[in-house]
């Protein structure tokens, strides 16, 4: 009998608040995940420098930068669970894609993308503004696993990161499937 693969999703949120309803978010998706997908947080938002061509010479850039390339070239995909900071992506997420840009780390990387807010808008602007940035560094975005969620302080407990709402949970379930079917597929084409 084969053993069934297991991938590595490396779990990056926008926000650096410690009580930050996208990394309650985050951590409830990660304990809900299937028994194929290892969850690895990033946490290095807040080490990496200000993103600076002139530091980033032959894809060697500072040492914070470098570890996080590095995690994300271990990574067979990507999740990333975002507010939205005045209708935007927020500041230390949107300079961590820069420093991706001219590395190619998340090129054909299947890339699942949440933004969750209190709003009844869920983060829509910080949503389509994030879409276009990993278009545009060649993220294989996942149809199927990309999520707006309004008034997420109404689904979920951030205490103890746990999604109250079923139909989200639902959601969600679904969305780890489809990211975990784009990364055997991608896996079966390599």
């Amino acid at each position: 009998m084969e053993m069934a693969k297991e991938w590595t999703i490396l779990a990056i949120s926008g926000s650096l608040r410690q009580q930050s309803s996208n990394t309650a978010l985050m951590h409830a998706i990660m304990g809900l995940s299937e028994d194929s997908m290892q969850f690895k947080e990033y946490t290095g938002l807040v080490d990496l420098p200000h993103f600076n061509p002139d530091l980033d010479k032959e894809n060697v850039g500072p040492k914070a930068v470098e570890l996080f390339r590095k995690q994300l070239r271990e990574a067979d995909g990507v999740l990333i669970c975002t507010p939205e900071y005045g209708n935007g992506v927020p500041g230390v997420l949107k300079n961590a894609l820069d420093w991706l840009v001219s590395s190619g780390e998340l090129v054909g990387k299947p890339t699942a993308v949440i933004s969750a807010s209190p709003s009844p808008m869920g983060g829509d602007k910080a949503h389509a503004s994030l879409l276009l940035t990993l278009h545009m560094i060649h993220a294989e975005i996942v149809t199927g696993s990309t999520m707006i969620i309004p008034h997420i302080t109404l689904k979920l407990n951030v205490d103890e990161s746990s999604i109250t709402s079923p139909a989200l949970k639902d959601e969600i379930t679904q969305m780890l499937e489809a990211l975990t079917l784009a990364i055997e597929t991608k896996k079966n084409r390599d």
